[in-house]
C-alpha cells in the first residue's frame, strides 16, 4: 500500500518543480511529460512522492542520451 503523501495544488507544485503554473497546465493537456496528477472535482491536485519521483526520472549525468 502506497503511504500517504502530501497534496500540493498547482501553484505549490509549480513552485516545487521551479516552473509556472500555466506550465503546468500546458503539460497536463498535451501530455508533453508523464507527470502524475490528480483530479478531485474541478481542481487539480499533485502528489509531492509523485513530484519529486518525476524529477528524479529526469535526473541525468550526461548530455548523450
Amino acid at each position: 500500500m502506497k503511504t500517504a503523501s502530501p497534496m500540493l495544488d498547482e501553484v505549490q507544485a509549480a513552485k516545487h518543480l521551479n516552473v509556472s503554473p500555466g506550465t503546468l497546465s500546458v503539460w497536463r493537456s498535451t501530455g508533453r511529460y508523464q507527470l502524475p496528477f490528480l483530479k478531485v472535482g474541478r481542481k487539480v491536485r499533485y502528489r509531492l512522492s509523485d513530484l519529486d519521483a518525476w524529477l528524479e526520472s529526469r535526473t541525468r549525468k550526461t548530455t548523450s542520451a
